[in-house]
């Protein structure tokens, strides 16, 4: 850590000299996430014994990143530094230190090359996604070779080649993928927004099985395209995934190949003080991985494509327990064979001095959900099904949301959320229930004079199933937008009587924060932008740093 801040404070040094004699810029950021775990016997959610800390106690996940930019030239690199080893529910395979991810870029006019590390998405990232997101753990770039060209101002290509990252490693399978994009509405000058695009994605991997037929490449084909007039849009995406292997306990079937499909339509409308937006998807073996056998992991690493789980972001402790994670595979043993469904959201502000706005407006948010698997026959003598893609099997996951958002006074305002949530627990976690609950949220925020704050929150969440009823609250006070401290509590008062404390608080200086908390972590799914992955429950103390220069 030590010799981290002594680099940052050299590369500054070094940036103001080269920026000063006009030779290019130095850019970058240092985030820091570390925790020193803590025996806690109360901590009974997954052993009787309560919570055991590891033997290293005290570990953290760090990140250096610098760019340098120079004419038409760009430069990167971020090394990463594990210490000892990973949080816990991380890949083991960021132990240690090294360079994480390396790349150089070159622009001129209508032609952008990069060589080492980079992260992109074609269309909706139904078929292909590469991004970073340090809170889940993810890193799936390619390390390789991207060329882009703009042939005009309205039509484009995209043509890369590599290597997923895996850890401080790279895939054994091989990523390569060509996508164009063209906008008509500005080679026709026209009003109307029509964009089109087409994309293709292969993963090569060597294959030694005993099946002369099992393919080693196999290919994914995207076209989609979108159209917006006035305040109306409407887009639409459909994939092929050519026929690739079940996958069971990292060993992939030698006889039993199956195509993937998939569909995903948007659309929306917006007017001064309403705006309504729908998604629609259904897909069918649609996991697609730089290696057969790390289909299913738990890290989602080697994951080629982006399936995200479409349904409300929810705020709140007890609001975001029972979460849909998206249902892309096959398991015939288990009755999976791929999901369809979508959500709907509706906003709409009630103007000021009318019966809902009163003096200050009023603003509604309204979301429902539903997921369901595919009306699928299996036969699992020989470990094959048969569905359609626009079909309708078990129901996974509904949800209904309300948020009222509402202004009393210049210094009072309050957020009102009511969700019921049917979720089966057998399908999304492996656990035997299925749940249906009602969660009831009030949300308070007085401002006080010179920046100050406090919120206030009291939320409960009523249960069926699992571990039934909760309890929850949370106290924030903000002395300056710079400075604030805060404390909370998850309680499940029905069947562990365990409560999820946490205090802790942070502070911002310029381009730099620090967070430093103290408490407990509920194991079960975490999900950023609709991807989740699973965390063991802890305790403990942890600090965050991060800054950018």
């Amino acid at each position: 850590m030590k010799k981290l801040i002594i680099a940052i404070a050299v590369i500054t040094a070094i940036q103001t000299s080269i920026a000063q004699e006009n030779k290019g810029t130095f850019s970058g950021g240092f985030e820091s996430n570390s925790q020193w775990y803590l025996d806690d016997s109360g901590l009974v959610e997954e052993n009787p014994n309560g919570f055991e800390a590891p033997q290293d106690q005290l570990r953290s996940n760090n990140y250096f990143t610098l760019r340098y930019s120079y004419d038409k030239f760009t430069a990167g690199v971020q090394y990463e530094l594990f210490a000892p080893n990973p949080l816990l529910g991380y890949f083991q395979g960021f132990q240690g230190n090294g360079i994480g991810t390396y790349y150089l870029n070159f622009k001129h006019e209508n032609l952008d090359i990069t060589g080492g590390h980079f992260y992109d998405q074609f269309g909706s990232g139904l078929i292909y996604r590469s991004w970073e997101d340090r809170q889940l753990g993810i890193d799936n770039s390619i390390r390789g070779v991207r060329i882009k060209y703009d042939f005009t101002d309205y039509l484009n290509a995209t043509a890369f080649s590599g290597n997923q990252r895996v850890g401080f490693e790279i895939s054994e399978g091989t990523v390569t993928g060509v996508n164009t994009e063209l906008d008509l509405s500005t080679a026709l000058d026209i009003e109307t927004g029509i964009q089109l695009g087409a994309s293709y994605v292969n993963r090569y991997q060597e294959y030694t099985g005993p099946n002369d037929n099992f393919p080693a490449a196999v290919g994914a084909y995207s076209l989609r395209g979108d159209v917006s007039f006035d305040k109306f849009f409407i887009g639409a995406e459909w994939v092929y995934k050519e026929p690739d292997a079940f996958v069971e306990s990292n060993t992939p079937s030698n006889t039993n190949l199956q195509d993937g499909r998939a569909i995903l339509i948007n659309t929306g409308y917006a007017t001064k003080g309403l705006g309504i937006n729908g998604t629609f998807r259904a897909i069918d073996n649609m996991t697609f991985y730089s290696e057969r056998e790390a289909a299913g992991n738990s890290f989602l690493l080697n994951t080629i494509n982006f399936i995200p789980g479409y349904t409300k972001q929810q705020d709140y402790a007890v609001t975001n327990i029972y979460v849909y994670n998206p249902q892309a595979a096959v398991i015939p043993v288990e009755g999976k064979a791929g999901e369809i469904g979508g959500q709907i959201d509706v906003y709409y502000t009630a103007k000021k001095e009318s019966l809902l706005g009163g003096k200050y407006g009023t603003k509604f948010e309204m979301n429902y959900a539903r997921w369901s698997g595919l009306d699928t026959t299996f036969d699992l003598s020989n470990n094959t099904y048969e569905n359609s893609l626009i079909s309708f099997g078990d129901k996974y996951f509904e949800e209904y949301s309300l948020a009222i958002k509402k202004r009393f006074s210049r210094r009072l305002s309050a957020i009102f959320t009511a969700v019921h949530t049917e979720y089966d627990g057998q399908v999304i976690e492996g656990k035997d229930f299925y749940l249906e609950g009602n969660a009831f949220v009030i949300d308070a925020l007085y401002k006080f004079n010179n920046g100050k704050s406090m919120r206030f929150d009291i939320q409960h969440l009523g249960a069926n199933a699992d571990r039934g009823n909760w309890a929850a609250s949370t106290l924030e006070y903000s002395f300056s937008p710079y400075l604030s401290v805060y404390a909370t509590d998850l309680y499940n008062y029905e069947k562990t009587d365990i409560h999820y404390f946490s205090a802790g608080g942070s502070y911002t200086k310029g381009r730099t924060r620090v967070a430093l908390n103290y408490g407990r972590q509920r194991g079960g799914l975490i999900c950023v932008g609709g991807v989740c992955r699973f965390v063991p429950p802890n305790s403990g103390l942890s600090m965050n740093i991060s800054t950018n220069f």
